[in-house]
Order: structure tokens, then C-alpha cells, then sequence
């Protein structure tokens, strides 16, 4: 076994921002393993180690030198390979050129079966490690990608890394791998924290990197992120329950903002705890990286965490720095809250009217009047009380309102919910105030949908508006492009209407077009509409097939009438539990569904002359009236089990009929009379699903 030594490769930089740091990550353990097996150079796992100034590569056991190969590949016949004269055919030419070798080179010999065959013979000489690695490193620094982030070039040369690469550490065993990149040569150093362990630090080898950087001052991402984890769950248990708000995405930037985390808490002047805690915390997260605190109630707290990258000993120097930070920007925001109170719902809305919703489909104050009326509309379809509906109407009136406040333009996360607060301060109802807030959801997958049904209305009015607007001017989203995020928006639709209001959305696209209409935008309101509801439609397949539904079922039921969602859903999930039940019946049943719908003539109508048909072909009627009444009480009770086990029942007449009958019969009469009973069998599904797409292709 070849003698193999471990690897390092570290990139030590300026700091990096968080976002390139992390997408670095995942291309380099990928770039230097794929680097390594295709050089042919052994070795064992590739671990990646970063901190904001550094980015490194831990590879163990990686052979000294790759391996000598002696490689022999048969090719054609000789009779074959070879002319009369002894020349190289075309075929040698090709063999040899696959081989990579010349045509003389190849080798002819009789092989075990006899035969004389031509050989390429080809021998790779063992290669040292080192000068492949200096190639690799060089290679993997080039080739790492800064997506949205603008490459940075220093020194003479025009190599370019997302911040200027100020040292290469670079190790196989003990020694040094000879690396240089833009003006930078590579050593046996790292270099350590700029306060805790300032200036070069040497690397005996591989193995002890880690330990070096830590007596440096700098953790890896793994010990960063567990120190920062420990020291919240303390804060946590000192205060008895409470909760350290610690968004992903501001974790992940905190964890490597900093070389050697310190968790410590600062505290903000009472007064801020009378400003929405929203708009507070969003301040502390987005400007500063701070992690508000919540006490066991769910209640904001006057304290915050900070993870420091500082001296420890300097804790109440960093705290105090801190806190005169957090003061300045926290009365910023208290500033705009408060001037937006001197400021009317009626005034904000009106000033609507500058602000632009899309080129084509007028100002947002436009939008929040078509809003306003497409809620009634669905108010009406839900059947929910007038109270309610009356409160989703005054939300839609007001729910645009705070995008032009102070504080929505500052913190624009917070649109809907300061318009809430807002509502509150203005003395509208509990009700519309939490309709304001909650009508951006559900804003991605996961979340919450809207607190009340007036909540529901509204969210369902804004963004079936959108869907409306975009398909009626011509711009629906391509497999690519969606900038108004329908598709997410029609998922969001789906599961309100689902979960809450229980109404279909066919009934409601009409007026969502009307109100366009009714604006003064020209379009066709038939076609628009179905490519709407084609549109939604595809959505909540999309949504079925996700939540394991098969795609014959999905398929099935989307033939039929079922489109409520809160009923296709429900459909579908009979359907597919009531098949996995029963495999064999659904399949024959399918089988017979697809045979008859194959042969069924519409034209022929249904009404059938009972006195012309045998024994076999009355069970069948008798089967299918009766299948055909139950069906129709289970779809208006939504009794989707009855509905599966009258549609099953017709298994055995069907399959029966189709043993005993001659359904093309030379006699015409008997011949349409029995096409007219397979048009009566196959309307019983008509409106449910297309039975025959479970049946085996």
C-alpha cells in the first residue's frame, strides 16, 4: 500500500461576508475531493474548516505518489486490424486512437480462444503528489464561485477572490506544497485572531491545524456555532424560561461574523418596549445582529444578546459600545412609529394613488379598491356571517395603507403588520386591525395562514387580484420568471380555501376579472379565466402529489368535477387510500371503466329500453341507477367513502356484462341499446373522477 500523509490547504483572506463564506464552503470540500480522485491520487475524507478570514481544506491520508499503471486492452482480430500488406486498417486506426497510442505501437498476439487479436499496451509512470497538489490548489482557488458578489483583485496580477487572499497555508505531511496565487507564496503559517492571537502562527503539519488555530484565538464554524448555542441556552436558564430569538439566517451570518464567539447580554432604555416589538427586533436582527429576548410570557424584554469577537475580559467595555449603538437606532425607529400616528389610515390610502402596483394594472390604491369589492364576493361564496364580512371588507379598505408609512418604508418585512397597529391606534375592531396584519399570508411554505376568517378574505382578495391582473394582461409566469410570485401565491390560495373558508376558487376568478373590467382593461374574460383556473388547478395538483398522492390518482380526479379544494383533497385521498385497500377491485373496475368509456357513443343519450336486454344487462341498470343516486347524495353530503363504495359496487355487474354481452351486436337495436347502458354506466363518474386513468397502461 502506497505511503500516505495528510493534507492541508487553508486560503486565508481579509474577512469574508457571510453568504460567499457559506456558498464557498459547499463548492470547496467538492472541488478538492473531485480534484483529487481525478488525478488519481488516493486519499480519505475531505473536511472543510472556515471562519471569516479563512477558508481550508483537511484531507487525510492522501498518497505520496499516484499509482504506476500498466493497462492492456484487446482490440480486433488481426485478420481484421491489418491489411494484405500489412498496414493498419481503419479499424486498428480507431482501436489505437481509443487506446490513445499509435497504430505501430499495438501489439499482436494470439489470445486464449487461439485467435490472433491486436493489443494496446500502455504504461502511466507513478507521479509524485506534490507538483499534482501545487496544479489542484491553484486550479480550486480559480475555479470557486462568488454568485452576486463582485470578485476583488491586488497586487500585480489580474487573479481575482471575493476578498484579497492574504496568506496560503499549504501542507502534505510536513511539508510544504509549493502554491502561488496573485503575488501570494504558500508556507508553513496560519495566522490567528487579529486581537486574541495577532500575527503568524506555524503549522508543523496536518494534524495538529485546528489546535494551532484555537491557542491562536480562532474556532472552526462547528466549535463557533456550539459556543454561541451554550451560551444562549444559559441566558435562557438564568432567566427562567425565557426565549433567545435566534433567526437561521441571522445565526448562520452571526456564527461567521466572529473567530472566537462571546455571548453577552446589554439592555435597551424602557421606553422602546412601548413601539411595536416587530420593528424593534427587526432593527436589532437586521442592523446590528442582535438576538432580542422574550420573557416565559412571550413578552419582549429589555435585553438582547450580543456575540462579541473581542477580548472576554473586556465584556462590560463591548456591552456598554453595544448598547449606545442599539439606543441610536432603536429611537429611529420609535421616531417613525410615532410620527405614522400623527398620520390618518384615510390619508395614508389616498397617498396610494403615487404608488405604482404594475405598469399595466394602475396604482396600489387601485388595487386595494378591487380588493376591497372581490372580498365581499368571497365573503359571499364562504357564507360567512355579515359581521365578518363587514370587517374583511374595512380591512381590504385599509390594508395597503401602511406601505407608504415611515416604518413600512424603513422595515418593509413589516407591511400589513404595522398597518395593524396602525388600525388599532385609529380605533378600528380587534378584527380588522388582525385582518391588516395577517393578509400577506401565507408570505413562503410553512407559514401560518391568517389568524381570523376576515384575515382569510383579504389574503385570498390580494392575491387572487394578482393572479387576475397578470394572466389578464398577458404575462403569467414562465418556467423560469415569476417576479409577482403567483405560483405562490395560488399555493397560498388553495390552502386558505382549504383549510378555512372551505369555497372553491372557480367562483371566484370571475369577479376578481370583473373588477379589472370594470378599471378599463381590455381582455378576454372567457379565456383569461380559463387559463386561471388552469393555472390554480395545476397548483393544487402539484400540492396532491406532493402530500404522496399517486399521479394516476391526481390525474383521475382532475378529470372530474370536484374542484372545491377542500373536496379534491378529500377525493383524492379516499380514492388513494380506498385503492391501496383493494388494489385488484380498483383495477378490474378501472380496466372495465376505460373499456366502456371506449366504446360509449354520446350521441345515443342514456334512456335505454329495458325490454330488450337480458339478465346480465338489467343487473347492470339496476347497478348503475342505484350507484348513480348514491353518488349524488355522497357528493352534496361530502361523503367521500360512500361515494368509493358505490362507484366498487359496479365492479362485479360491469365485469359481468362484459362476459356474457356482445356488445357490438349485428342487431342495431340491441347494439345502440347497449351502448345507450355503458354512456348510463359511465356517467355515474362523470362528475367524480376518470376511473379508467387507475388501470393499468
Amino acid at each position: 500500500m502506497a505511503e500516505t500523509r495528510d493534507f492541508l490547504f487553508e486560503i486565508g483572506t481579509e474577512e469574508m461576508p457571510s453568504a460567499p463564506l457559506i456558498n464557498a464552503v459547499k463548492q470547496l470540500g467538492t472541488l478538492v475531493d473531485e480534484g483529487l480522485s481525478a488525478a488519481g491520487l488516493s486519499h480519505g475524507a475531505v473536511r472543510v474548516i472556515s471562519s471569516p478570514r479563512r477558508l481550508a481544506a483537511l484531507v487525510s491520508d492522501v498518497a505520496i505518489a499516484t499509482d504506476e499503471v500498466h493497462e492492456v486492452k484487446r482490440g480486433p482480430a488481426a485478420t481484421i486490424a491489418f491489411d494484405a500488406e500489412g498496414n493498419p486498417t481503419k479499424a486498428a486506426q480507431g482501436f489505437a486512437r481509443k487506446c490513445g497510442v499509435e497504430p505501430q505501437e499495438l501489439v499482436r498476439r494470439e489470445d486464449t480462444d487461439g485467435r490472433e487479436y491486436v493489443f494496446a499496451e500502455k504504461s502511466i509512470p507513478s507521479r509524485p503528489a506534490t507538483p499534482i497538489l501545487s496544479d489542484l490548489c491553484q486550479k480550486v482557488i480559480s475555479s470557486l464561485q462568488w454568485p452576486n458578489y463582485r470578485s476583488q483583485r491586488w497586487g500585480s496580477t489580474h487573479e481575482t477572490f471575493v476578498r484579497p487572499i492574504r496568506w496560503l497555508c499549504v501542507l502534505l505531511g510536513g511539508e510544504v506544497v509549493p502554491v502561488t496565487y496573485a503575488d501570494v507564496q504558500s508556507g508553513n503559517t496560519t495566522r490567528g485572531h487579529r486581537v486574541l492571537g495577532p500575527g503568524e502562527h506555524v503549522v508543523a503539519e496536518p494534524a495538529v491545524y485546528e489546535q494551532v488555530l484555537e491557542q491562536a484565538g480562532v474556532l472552526s464554524e462547528e466549535r463557533r456555532r456550539e459556543v454561541i448555542a451554550q451560551g444562549i441556552a444559559q441566558v435562557e436558564a438564568e432567566r427562567g424560561g425565557a426565549h433567545v430569538d435566534t433567526p437561521k439566517k441571522v445565526l448562520d451570518e452571526v456564527v461567521n461574523l466572529c473567530e472566537w464567539p462571546t455571548v453577552m447580554v446589554g439592555t435597551f432604555d424602557e421606553e422602546f418596549l412601548n413601539v411595536p416589538h416587530e420593528i424593534i427586533c427587526e432593527s436589532m436582527l437586521s442592523n446590528q445582529r442582535y438576538f432580542p429576548i422574550y420573557d416565559a410570557e412571550g413578552n419582549l424584554t429589555r435585553e438582547f444578546v450580543v456575540v462579541s469577537n473581542g477580548r472576554p475580559e473586556n465584556t462590560e467595555r463591548i456591552i456598554d459600545g453595544n448598547e449606545r449603538v442599539v439606543r441610536a437606532r432603536l429611537y429611529d425607529a420609535k421616531f417613525f412609529y410615532d410620527e405614522d400616528l400623527k398620520v390618518s389610515m384615510e390619508e395614508f390610502r389616498a397617498r396610494l394613488a403615487e404608488v405604482g402596483f404594475q405598469k399595466k394594472l394602475g396604482s396600489v390604491l387601485q388595487k386595494s379598491e378591487r380588493i376591497e369589492d372581490l372580498s365581499l364576493a368571497i365573503a359571499h361564496a364562504a357564507r360567512i356571517g355579515a359581521q365578518t364580512a363587514s370587517d374583511a371588507q374595512r380591512a381590504a379598505h385599509l390594508a395597503k395603507a401602511d406601505l407608504v408609512s415611515s416604518a413600512v418604508v424603513e422595515f418593509t418585512s413589516q407591511q400589513g403588520v404595522m398597518g395593524g397597529y396602525y388600525a388599532l391606534a385609529a380605533g378600528e375592531s380587534p378584527e380588522v386591525a388582525a385582518a391588516i396584519r395577517d393578509h400577506y399570508r401565507p408570505r413562503f411554505a410553512g407559514d401560518e395562514l391568517p389568524e381570523g376568517v376576515a384575515g382569510c378574505v383579504v389574503a385570498v382578495a390580494d392575491k387572487l387580484d394578482t393572479i387576475a391582473g397578470m394572466f389578464a394582461i398577458g404575462e403569467p409566469p414562465t418556467g423560469s420568471k415569476d417576479p409577482f410570485a403567483l405560483r405562490r401565491s395560488a399555493i397560498g390560495v388553495l390552502n386558505i380555501l382549504r383549510h378555512r373558508l372551505g369555497c372553491g376558487y372557480e367562483e371566484l376568478v370571475g369577479p376578481a376579472l370583473d373588477a379589472y373590467a370594470e378599471q378599463g382593461l381590455a381582455f378576454d374574460k372567457d379565456a383569461v379565466s380559463q387559463d386561471v383556473c388552469a393555472f390554480i388547478k395545476g397548483r393544487m395538483e402539484q400540492m396532491a402529489r406532493e402530500e404522496k398522492i399517486s399521479a394516476d390518482v391526481v390525474s383521475a380526479v382532475s378529470a372530474g368535477e370536484v374542484s372545491c379544494p377542500v373536496d379534491y383533497f378529500a377525493l383524492a385521498h379516499a380514492l388513494q387510500d380506498a385503492r391501496k385497500d383493494a388494489p385488484e377491485t380498483f383495477e378490474n373496475l378501472a380496466t372495465a371503466y376505460a373499456r366502456a368509456s371506449h366504446l360509449a357513443d354520446a350521441s345515443l343519450g342514456t334512456d335505454v329500453d329495458e325490454a330488450l336486454m337480458g339478465d346480465t344487462e338489467r343487473e347492470l341498470l339496476l347497478a348503475t341507477d342505484s350507484a348513480r343516486d348514491t353518488v349524488k347524495t355522497a357528493l352534496e353530503e361530502k361523503d367521500y367513502s360512500a361515494l368509493i363504495a358505490a362507484l366498487s359496487a359496479l365492479r362485479d355487474p360491469i365485469d359481468r356484462f362484459f362476459e356474457d354481452v356482445m356488445v357490438m351486436d349485428e342487431d342495431m337495436s340491441l347494439r345502440e341499446n347497449r351502448l345507450k347502458l355503458l354512456n348510463r354506466f359511465e356517467a355515474v363518474f362523470a362528475g367524480v373522477a376518470n376511473i379508467g386513468a387507475l388501470a393499468k397502461k
